[in-house]
């Protein structure tokens, strides 16, 4: 059916890109933002990352952020009813890395931590210290897990493309 086919395939380009799209800023984060941040010193990177923290909350961001759960698991969905578990499987493999990997920790630990930097006051030095260390490292596993997701999500593509 080249409806269906079109339709999944769609879906599943979209989730690379969007997955992509979100391993890309947070690897991008990982190799430069901090260091760079870091680099300007704290008196620098506590503003600097005040103003990160507003702009990076826009639709292009929220797209890719948010759009990579449902949208790899509309595609996961769609091989199976068409009969292709294993790249079935390995799309909700795919979404299921990046929701634990990456969103839940956005969720539950970097979004906090920002917040918490928004309402610090005391000098830079220490608001940066009780800030920097633990959001970078928690930034380092989401880019490891989206980067993950997008590796599944690779593999589930050329799997499906086999059975072409």
């Amino acid at each position: 059916m080249v409806g269906m086919f079109a339709l999944t395939a769609i879906a599943a380009f979209v989730t690379l890109i969007l997955t992509g799209w979100i391993a890309g800023v947070f690897y991008t984060y990982s190799t430069s933002v901090i260091m760079g941040l870091n680099a300007a010193g704290p008196e620098h990177a506590v503003p600097a990352m005040r103003q990160i923290n507003i702009k990076i909350q826009n639709p292009v961001f929220f797209a890719s952020f948010l759009g990579a759960i449902p949208v790899g698991v509309i595609t996961g969905v769609l091989l199976l009813i068409d009969g292709e578990s294993g790249a079935g499987i390995l799309f909700l493999v795919s979404t299921g890395v990046y929701l634990a990997g990456a969103f839940i920790p956005t969720i539950a630990v970097n979004i906090p931590l920002n917040n918490a930097l928004d309402q610090a006051t005391g000098p830079g030095p220490q608001v940066w210290a009780a800030f920097a260390p633990r959001w970078t490292r928690w930034n380092h596993i989401r880019a490891f897990f989206s980067t993950a997701s997008l590796l599944v999500a690779g593999i589930a593509l050329a799997t499906w493309a086999t059975a072409w």
